[in-house]
């Protein structure tokens, strides 16, 4: 595996561990679909939450959080409600749309976890 595919699962890997610390459990990971990727699904109480994972040695250009623009949120919706549509069970959840935005190093890893990132339009 390339290093940056290595570096980018060890940066999902710690924003699991980050979510899993703050009480939410894992229903998937890494969820490929024609429409693209959900890095983590997860379960918070009743809420069912698509999280996206990012990666920014640098805030110049917004950081991480700027890099979900409206062309990402879209394809992450459209993700979404695919696996909405081969889960019925859950559809009925009220869900929702989270970024962790990982910076700093391995070693020292700063995680901030933006709850209702953005919202449907």
């Amino acid at each position: 595996m390339a290093a940056t595919g290595a570096r980018g699962l060890a940066f999902e890997s710690l924003a699991e561990s980050h979510a899993l610390a703050h009480g939410l459990r894992l229903v998937e990971r890494n969820m490929r679909c024609r429409h693209g990727e959900i890095d983590l699904i997860l379960r918070d109480a009743d809420v069912l939450v698509f999280a996206e994972v990012r990666f920014r040695n640098s805030r110049n250009y917004g950081g991480a959080i700027a890099s979900v623009d409206p062309r990402k949120q879209a394809r992450l919706v459209a993700a979404a409600q695919f696996f909405l549509q081969a889960q019925p069970a859950m559809a009925r959840l009220p869900c929702r749309f989270d970024v962790f935005a990982v910076g700093g190093s391995l070693d020292k890893p700063e995680v901030e976890w933006i709850r209702d990132a953005f919202r449907l339009s």
